[in-house]
């Protein structure tokens, strides 16, 4: 066993160590506050999540002097709109969130902190956010919403949606029958924001920008789509993967892996079992790094075998959650995973270009508009 290999092992055990410690930390101190009617005050602590017919806000409340402040859901009509920092006085009937036969929306909501849910309450805003209260997240949100404008001025539904979840994370802004039609197809992985989006982003960005920026800009990117799980995992791993190009030393693709489920599962420890999407972006990595050489043998092209590779390892996971899985999707995916990379440079270059230029815009919106309907229409025919 190499000197590296003892160091890794040690890092690995001082990880799961830690990460057992934080789990019965959280749960400790994440109580439900008293439910009932109730009249709140708290503040917008979170992106607000905009869906077809309402907005799901994250609030921060405090409950006692004694206690940390605690998060709850609230849900409220898609109009009026409502801010990160808007200061908010609620009125409503606060409840535990629901256990259905199929789906635990506790424990969902459990790893992000929330413990509790109001729906449709009567809402006073005390103070909305002022030039005093800007933050460095407040800008990116500011920013976010600024490229949004640009991706919807110039395309409209579905091509809109796709990209705008591709780009930005807005997946909860795709429509219902478009979310049903990518699950049929067996690609609705592709509007959330991965290990490939990220990839993609990496490789364009070190072949003209020094390494300091490069990871600088990363991090931007996983903070503007919202601090997703796979956007995380895959975040840590391009870092790893541009230090050791850096350093030159060899870039291990199964320790990034480790490492980065390591630091995430230690500062929030319940995404390991209450997260699908954090369980199914893992095993997928592993797919590919552990089966994929194995099926490109056999298969003989990158494309097939990193497709094949990872439905297989998240299969379990597919079927254990959701009861279905498409047998169609691997030959979607080998038909549409080409072109996605395209869309990242295009898409990437539209929105910063957009800002500056917005004609620039309009006529790089030729050939991503054709690319984003190449996929609706692949999706329509499944």
């Amino acid at each position: 066993m190499t000197r590296s290999t003892k160091i890794f092992y040690i890092i690995c055990l001082i990880l799961v160590v830690v990460m057992v410690f934080r789990y019965f930390s959280v749960l400790k101190k994440m109580k439900s506050p008293p439910t009932g009617e109730v009249e709140l005050v708290g503040t917008v602590v979170a992106e607000p999540d905009v869906r077809e017919t309402n907005t799901k806000l994250t609030i921060e409340i405090k409950v006692a002097e004694d206690r940390p402040p605690q998060k709850i859901l609230v849900t409220v009509n898609r109009y009026p709109e409502y801010q990160y920092g808007d200061n908010l006085k609620i009125n409503g009937k606060l409840q535990k969130p629901t256990i259905f036969d199929d789906f635990n929306y506790k424990n969902y909501l459990l790893k992000d902190g929330i413990t509790a849910v109001i729906y449709y309450p009567k809402i006073e805003i005390r103070r909305g956010r002022t030039s005093t209260d800007f933050s460095v997240y407040g800008g990116v949100l500011e920013f976010k919403n600024k490229l949004r404008e640009g991706i919807y001025k110039v395309f409209s539904p579905p091509q809109s949606e796709i990209l705008g979840a591709m780009i930005l994370g807005d997946k909860n802004r795709m429509s219902l029958e478009l979310k049903e039609k990518l699950n049929n197809a067996g690609i609705r992985h592709i509007t959330a924001v991965s290990g490939l989006h990220i990839m993609i982003l990496s490789s364009i960005l070190s072949s003209f920008l020094p390494f300091s920026v490069v990871i600088i800009t990363i991090f931007i990117f996983v903070l503007i789509i919202g601090f997703q799980a796979s956007a995380i995992r895959a975040g840590i791993m391009a870092g790893l993967m541009l230090l050791g190009r850096r350093l030159g030393r060899d870039y291990s693709s199964s320790r990034a892996v480790v490492l980065a489920a390591g630091v995430m599962l230690v500062i929030n420890p319940l995404l390991l079992f209450y997260d699908v999407g954090f369980q199914l972006s893992f095993l997928a990595v592993l797919g590919i790094i552990y089966l994929g050489p194995y099926l490109k043998k056999k298969l003989k092209y990158d494309i097939l075998a990193s497709t094949f590779s990872a439905y297989i390892f998240t299969l379990p996971i597919l079927l254990y959650n959701f009861g279905r899985i498409s047998f169609i999707g691997p030959l979607v995916n080998v038909l549409v995973l080409p072109i996605i990379y395209w869309i990242m440079i295009l898409g990437f270059v539209f929105v910063l270009i957009g800002l500056i230029f917005p004609m620039g815009a309009w006529l790089l919106g030729f050939p991503l508009w054709f690319l984003l309907t190449y996929i609706i229409k692949i999706i329509n025919m499944v």
